[in-house]
């Protein structure tokens, strides 16, 4: 084994948000993903298996079986994980129960990823100066600036967001010093629209917008407003904030200016790397949740990384858009529709997880009440498909999946959401919004359907030739023959249906006999026609 690189350590969470693009999987964390990432090692194939507290081992060259004894001895040894790659998803479920058992993380290394690139990016994270700081810049830093600022400047500090949130702000011992506007800000946590409605009409907001230095506003008593001054926290061209510093009952200092301009600059830092942790976990969460519903990653990942519980019900719910409205964009019309779906879960559950997965979005519903009703459900994926197409104008259609009894049952979940989503896509099934208990029957229709357009050795030859006849001559044999079968030989309603008279039915069902030389009064063949008769139409 190589000599490992000393680093300050971060933990298995930190280096899984920093590595960025998918280059390795969490197969199994039985520790948990803060435990301290300190080294990277490399097992070549002709070491002896050893480990070391706090190391990420990269088992080169130990695939499948082979990896066991590095497992083993990176459990023993309180290493942080071990890194492996598989030849066959097969081998997965032997080197997650082996990690489990061993107390060790374990992750699946792409197959095209290069050891050495693995190895010399996760130094760097570990060792760099950009690695992530568990104790570093974060809210409570952002209050601590605005303390800070507060004494510079001898006035009363607040930090916003680009929509005027209030992000931090500094402590006043006297509250008569604090005019309206401040007050207002802090309670509602968000500057109220009045006293943003002025700001924008003298200009201040353009101006914060066109220039990198300091504002002056000017005492508008009348409104309750004394005098601040306030700059842009901006990265490059990128506007991130503004720092609004007030006067309180003594002039600010003389070098309130000053200050300011190097407050947005460490301001603009932290408020960077806070969205950078904030998008780098959400990438995280996504992967793990994409893992977990498709079978690639055990439930225990997402349920260590959210503090999920493992036993609580959880549901799936599935949804595939329609095609938009002419000259929409595709891929604007796929984002909103993701938003959409994902503000109006949000705000029935807590806890709901979304990931799009090609064209369909998958909302997992964690940690249910027990003995939830099934119409909840149902009504909270009906308002979606509504605001879809009230506020879009896209027709979505919804599927529920089974309610299982834990995390490790969700792809079961989706996959039974799956079948009703193919079922809609196939025609089978008329709800927007559906479960298998509503459409049982047109489910299993439709997957029959689906097998036999599939596999054409299962299809009666006579059939096929029958609706052959109809294409290359024009006639309707075969849809008045399924007519009849559906309203079970009652010929008047058959006829209505296909509005002719009930005579050209009959002849119709005695010429398709006579033709391919089906038996109708057979119930098997009658079975099968009314099944194969229902295929698509071929070119």
């Amino acid at each position: 084994m190589t000599e490992p690189a000393p680093g300050t350590g971060i933990t298995l969470r930190q280096l899984l948000m920093s590595l960025g693009e998918p280059l390795v999987e969490l197969q199994a964390a039985p520790a948990g993903l803060d435990v301290p990432v300190r080294d990277v090692a490399i097992l070549d194939p002709e070491d002896q298996a050893t480990a070391a507290a706090g190391e990420l081992v990269l088992a080169i060259g130990a695939r499948g079986r082979a990896a066991l004894p590095a497992l083993r001895a990176a459990g023993r040894a309180r290493a942080a994980a071990v890194a492996v790659k598989l030849d066959a998803p097969g081998q997965a479920d032997a080197l997650r129960e082996a990690a489990t058992e061993a107390g060790v993380a374990l992750l699946s290394v792409r197959r095209e990823t290069r050891w050495e690139h693995l190895d010399s990016l996760a130094r760097v994270i570990i060792s760099g100066p950009d690695a992530p700081d568990p104790d570093g810049p974060g809210a409570g830093d952002l209050f601590s600036l605005a303390q800070t600022v507060a004494v510079l400047t001898g006035g009363i500090v607040s930090i916003e967001d680009t929509s005027s949130r209030v992000l931090a702000y500094s402590r006043s011992s006297d509250s008569d010093e604090v005019d309206d506007l401040r007050r207002l800000s802090i309670l509602g946590r968000q500057g109220p629209e009045p006293y943003l409605a002025k700001l924008r009409e003298w200009g201040v907001f353009q101006q914060l917008r066109a220039s990198e230095g300091v504002i002056p506003v000017d005492p508008h008593p009348d409104l309750g407003i004394r005098r601040r001054l306030a700059i842009g926290i901006r990265a490059g061209a990128q506007p991130l904030g503004t720092i609004w510093v007030q006067e309180g009952a003594q002039p600010l200092a003389p070098l309130a200016e000053q200050a300011l301009v190097g407050a947005a600059r460490v301001a603009a830092a932290q408020l960077v790397r806070r969205r950078r942790e904030v998008s780098a976990d959400v990438r995280l969460t996504q992967t793990l949740l994409t893992g977990l519903l498709e079978g690639s990653t055990g439930p225990q990942s997402l349920a260590t990384h959210l503090g999920l519980d493992l036993r609580r019900p959880a549901t799936v719910l599935a949804y595939a858009a329609g095609s938009p409205s002419e000259g929409a964009d595709l891929e604007l019309t796929r984002a909103e529709v993701t938003g959409l779906i994902s503000v109006h879960t949000a705000a029935r559950h807590r806890g709901a997880l979304l990931a799009p997965v090609e064209s369909r979005v998958y909302v997992l519903l964690p940690e249910l009440p027990a003995g939830l009703p099934m119409s909840t459900v149902r009504s909270w994926a009906q308002e979606v498909v509504e605001a879809a197409r009230d506020h879009l104008g896209v027709p979505l259609r919804a599927a529920i999946g089974s309610t299982v009894d834990g995390l490790a049952a969700v792809p079961d979940s989706r996959a039974q959401a799956d079948r009703i989503l193919d079922a809609m896509r196939r025609g089978g099934v008329d709800l927007e919004v559906a479960a298998l208990i509503d459409v049982q029957a047109q489910v299993l229709v439709s997957e029959m359907l689906a097998l036999l357009q599939e596999r054409t050795g299962l299809r009666d030859p006579r059939l096929t030739a029958l609706t052959d006849y109809d294409r290359r001559h024009g006639t309707r044999l075969a849809e008045s023959v399924l007519a009849w079968l559906d309203a079970l030989g009652e010929v008047r309603v058959a006829a209505q249906a296909l509005h002719i008279h009930p005579n050209t039915l009959r002849y119709r069902v005695r010429r398709a006999e006579q033709l391919t030389g089906i038996d109708l009064a057979q119930p098997q063949q009658r079975l099968l026609a009314m099944l194969q008769l229902r295929l698509p139409a071929e070119d």
